[in-house]
Order: C-alpha cells, then structure tokens, then sequence
C-alpha cells in the first residue's frame, strides 16, 4: 500500500514539472509565451512594419518542439 501511494505520488510530481506552464512577457508590443517543458503556446501580439494593421497577432503551440499549430498574421 505504502509503495503504491509513493508511486503514484512520484508520477503525479512529475506530470506537474512537465505540464505546469512558466509565461514569459516579451517586449514587442504583448506577446506571452507559456511554457512547459512538454508543450509551449505564444500569445503573439507584436509590432510589425510590414502588416497593414501595423501589428502581428495570433498563436502558436507547439509540442515537443514541432510547431502543431500557427495562425500569425
């Protein structure tokens, strides 16, 4: 009993470190990115000159570091 709950305990201390998102504020006009160490999503909201709004806005995931997802424009 004792052994399983030590287990289970470990395994859950582990998906917390894997999954568990740190943001990190740029400053380009807003972009957040969260990461994990598994997965990272960017909040991309940043200044550009080539765009006619005058801003590039979007999200990005990626997962294992192979970008799944990219919608910036």
């Amino acid at each position: 009993m004792k052994k399983k709950l030590i287990t289970f305990l470990c395994i859950l201390l582990i998906s917390i470190i894997l999954l568990f998102p740190m943001p990190v504020y740029y400053k380009d006009g807003g972009s957040v990115r969260y990461a994990a160490i598994l997965y990272s999503v960017t909040d991309v909201h940043s200044i550009s000159l080539d765009s006619e709004t005058g801003y590039e806005e979007g999200f990005i995931v990626e997962i294992l570091g192979f970008e799944i997802f990219n919608n910036v424009k």
